[in-house]
């Protein structure tokens, strides 16, 4: 059996408003909007390339810890291509992203930065070179 990547998952105090957050900032289309059985919302997000990003809140009785945005073990991040880092830098912490590290010009490699973006995720952007 081949496998293939499924999705990411996000787990946040307000599903909706970071669900439209990712539409704002990265063009994202949500596919699904529901209360699951256990009490949670899920909300089924596509990225441009067809990528699924799920965002949901806790489960009835869901005891959640506190969002890290910063360097960890376990799933750290995920990534978002741009265009232009320095636009996209401003842009989105004009939405309320705030710049955790970067950019920086890696040898032989993209420009990146860390952001975190409301609701606690740690997103990598990268531009890469032409």
């Amino acid at each position: 059996m081949a496998y293939e990547f499924d999705h990411v998952h996000l787990k946040a105090p307000d599903p909706k408003a970071v669900a439209d957050w990712y539409v704002r900032a990265f063009g994202f289309k949500i596919i699904s909007d529901a209360v699951r059985p256990w009490g949670d919302r899920f909300i089924r997000c596509e990225t441009s390339d067809g990528a699924i990003v799920n965002v949901s809140g806790s489960r009835t009785d869901e005891k959640m810890g506190c969002a890290d945005a910063s360097a960890h073990w376990g799933l750290e991040h995920f990534g978002i291509k741009v265009e232009d880092m320095a636009a996209e830098i401003g842009r989105l912490t004009g939405m309320g992203a705030q710049l955790m590290e970067g950019p920086v010009d890696v040898p032989n490699g993209p420009i990146i930065a860390f952001i975190k973006t409301p609701g606690g995720a740690r997103v990598e952007l990268l531009q890469h070179r032409s």
